[in-house]
C-alpha cells in the first residue's frame, strides 16, 4: 500500500466468532467442573447446617413436677400408677419392719408405744389402696380382647380375597388359641382380677373370690417373669447398638477430626447414641418396677 495515500492503512480486526469460540473451548471444562464442585460443597454445607439447626432447636422443655402429677391423675390408669407407688412404699416398710422385728439380732425388747398403732394404720391403708386399685382396673381385659379381636381380620394367606374373608369370618376360638401368649396371659389375669374384685363387692362368694385372687397372683407372677426376660433381651440389643456406635465414633475421633470438621454421619451417630442411652434408662426403670412387682407378688399376704 502506498504510504503517501490519503487513506491510512486499515488495522486488522479480531474475529468475534473466533474469540468467542476460543473462550468457549478453553473455558468450557474448567467452568463446569468448578460449578459441580461448588454445588456439591454447598449441598454438604447446607446438610450440616440443617443438622446444627435441628440440634439448636431441640431445646429441652422444662416441665414442673406439679404438671407431671396433674397429668398422671387425669386418667384411671394414671391414678392406679400413683396409688401403686404409695402402696409399694407401704409394703416395703411393712416387709422390713416384720423382718427386723422377727430378727434376734435387731429385735429390741422395748418398742415405742406408737409403733403398733402405726403398723395397724399402714396395713389398713395398704388394704384400702389395694381395693381402690382393683376398682380402677375393672374391665381392663378390654385392651387384650381388642387386640385378639383385631387378629380375626388377618387372612390365612395372601391368595384369599377380601370378599371371601367378609363372608367367612375367622372363628373367635381359633383366634384365641393362636393369640400371642403375653396377650392371652394379660386377658386371663384381668378377668381373674375382676372376678376377685366383684367377689369383694359381694357379687360372688368369698370362696370363689379367694380362688380367683390366687389364680390372678399366679398369672401376675408369670407375666412379671416374662416381662423381665423381654426387658433383658431388649437391653442387650440396645447395648449392642450402643457398642457399635461408640466404636464408630472412637475410630473416627482417632483420625484427628475436630469438632468443626465433623461429618453429618458423626452427628447422626451422636444423636442416635443419646436416644439409645435414654431408652436404656427407661428400660432400667421398667426393670426396677418389674422387680418390685416380683417382690410384691411373692411377699406373704399377711404383711
Amino acid at each position: 500500500m502506498n504510504p503517501l495515500s490519503s487513506h491510512p492503512p486499515r488495522t486488522p480486526r479480531v474475529s468475534a466468532v473466533s474469540s468467542s469460540s476460543a473462550v468457549h473451548v478453553y473455558g468450557t471444562h474448567s467452568l463446569y467442573d468448578t460449578g459441580e464442585q461448588t454445588t456439591s460443597t454447598e449441598n454438604e454445607k447446607e446438610e450440616i447446617d440443617e443438622v446444627e439447626v435441628e440440634e439448636e432447636q431441640a431445646v429441652p422443655v422444662r416441665i414442673s413436677k406439679e404438671e407431671v402429677w396433674r397429668d398422671l391423675f387425669l386418667t384411671s390408669n394414671g391414678r392406679d400408677k400413683g396409688f401403686k407407688l404409695v402402696q409399694y412404699s407401704i409394703r416395703l416398710y411393712l416387709l422390713f419392719h416384720t423382718s427386723i422385728s422377727s430378727s434376734r439380732l435387731l429385735h429390741q425388747p422395748i418398742r415405742p408405744w406408737w409403733e403398733a398403732e402405726l403398723v395397724k394404720r399402714l396395713r389398713s391403708t395398704y388394704s384400702g389402696l389395694s381395693f381402690t386399685r382393683k376398682l380402677l382396673l375393672l374391665f381392663n381385659w378390654l385392651g387384650p380382647l381388642t387386640e385378639i379381636k383385631a387378629q380375626q381380620s388377618v387372612p390365612y394367606s395372601t391368595e384369599v380375597s377380601a370378599e371371601k374373608l367378609k363372608k367367612v369370618p375367622r372363628p373367635f376360638l381359633h383366634t384365641l388359641l393362636y393369640a400371642p401368649p403375653p396377650v392371652l396371659l394379660e386377658l386371663v389375669n384381668a378377668l381373674a382380677d375382676d372376678a376377685a374384685t366383684l367377689s369383694r363387692l359381694g357379687l360372688f362368694g368369698k370362696k370363689f373370690g379367694d380362688r380367683a385372687d390366687r389364680f390372678s397372683d399366679w398369672c401376675w407372677f408369670i407375666s412379671t417373669l416374662v416381662g423381665l426376660v423381654e426387658n433383658g433381651v431388649e437391653r442387650q440389643m440396645i447395648g449392642n447398638l450402643q457398642h457399635d456406635i461408640e466404636t464408630r465414633l472412637y475410630s473416627e475421633s482417632m483420625t484427628g477430626v475436630t469438632a468443626k470438621s465433623r461429618s453429618k454421619g458423626t452427628k447422626i451417630d451422636e444423636k442416635e447414641l443419646a436416644r439409645l442411652r435414654k431408652q436404656d434408662y427407661w428400660l432400667q426403670i421398667s426393670r426396677a418396677k418389674l422387680v418390685m412387682d416380683l417382690i410384691f407378688v411373692c411377699a406373704p399376704a399377711e404383711i
